[in-house]
């Protein structure tokens, strides 16, 4: 799940759940569960943190969901590869990889199901957040409005790197991913193995104005689901955008602009396409 996937479930969860008071939560007795709470040395340790608080807030930072409860604590949740969060009802089957669910006061459940529990739910003091490690070295957010071409100009120019590596980057830019620096490149017409520091003011200029449509795109069409349909929404839906990509996972056929063959080349294990005529 990448971050207009997360700005998605931030989005459908700011609706649904703030306000709700979590009557009890569950961690499920699968082993691998602990996995999941794995900063906490026993399930009851978790639970108990949950029980009885109401949720005040939703927030994101990065990939990370912020679930702030009253109280003064806050559930953080990182979705890791397969992580996902279900609104479920008593009347609804819980889903095999469920681990955690939550009921509330006014009725329903949230459910976190995770196929390969990469992923990851803890509860922190809102004074201890800023000494959570992840939490405090996240990278530039293309939503944030903080967040300027100018900036963004310094920041490549601080680095000599090939484009997509460097958009894959976590420590360089929030939740971009395979799917979305591809995306991202097509749309500012820049190849993969351009090297950061040799963009000129204008291309610097196209390429933060793709990341910020790219990534605004994805979420109004809430999302990329592949075939693998390891992203789903709150309500258990697939995103739509993975019909709408230009070069991901299109390999040979025709540009939507251009109509040249799209091409592809493989990039740390991860295949990577782009179109030779219009990406330079």
């Amino acid at each position: 799940m990448e971050l207009p996937e997360v700005e998605v479930m931030r989005r459908d969860l700011e609706k649904e759940v703030v306000g709700k008071r979590i009557k009890q939560a569950e961690v499920r007795p699968h082993r691998n569960a602990m996995r999941i709470i794995r900063r906490h040395a026993r399930r009851r340790e978790f639970s108990d943190r949950l029980a009885g608080r109401k949720i005040t807030r939703v927030d994101r930072k990065g990939k990370y969901l912020l679930l702030f409860l009253d109280g003064a604590e806050v559930l953080v949740v990182h979705f890791g590869m397969s992580g996902q969060l279900l609104r479920g009802t008593k009347r609804q089957a819980v889903p095999v990889h469920t681990h955690v669910v939550m009921d509330f006061v006014q009725g329903g459940d949230l459910r976190y199901v995770d196929a390969r529990t990469f992923g990851e739910m803890f509860v922190s003091s809102t004074d201890d957040l800023g000494k959570v490690r992840e939490l405090d070295h996240i990278a530039i957010d293309p939503l944030e409005d903080t967040f300027t071409w100018q900036e963004f100009s310094r920041e490549l120019g601080r680095r000599a790197a090939k484009l997509k590596p460097l958009l894959m980057d976590q420590k360089f830019v929030s939740g971009l991913g395979n799917i979305y620096s591809d995306e991202v490149l097509f749309a500012a017409g820049l190849r993969y193995d351009r090297m950061s520091e040799t963009l000129s003011s204008q291309e610097v200029r196209r390429l933060y104005r793709a990341m910020r449509e790219v990534v605004q795109d994805a979420i109004r069409f809430r999302g990329t689901t592949l075939d693998d349909e390891a992203y789903v929404d709150l309500f258990g839906k697939p995103g739509e955008f993975q019909s709408e990509l230009k070069v991901y996972g299109r390999k040979g056929l025709a540009c939507r602009r251009c109509r040249t063959p799209i091409d592809s080349v493989k990039i740390a294990g991860r295949n990577s396409y782009f179109c030779p005529q219009c990406q330079s």
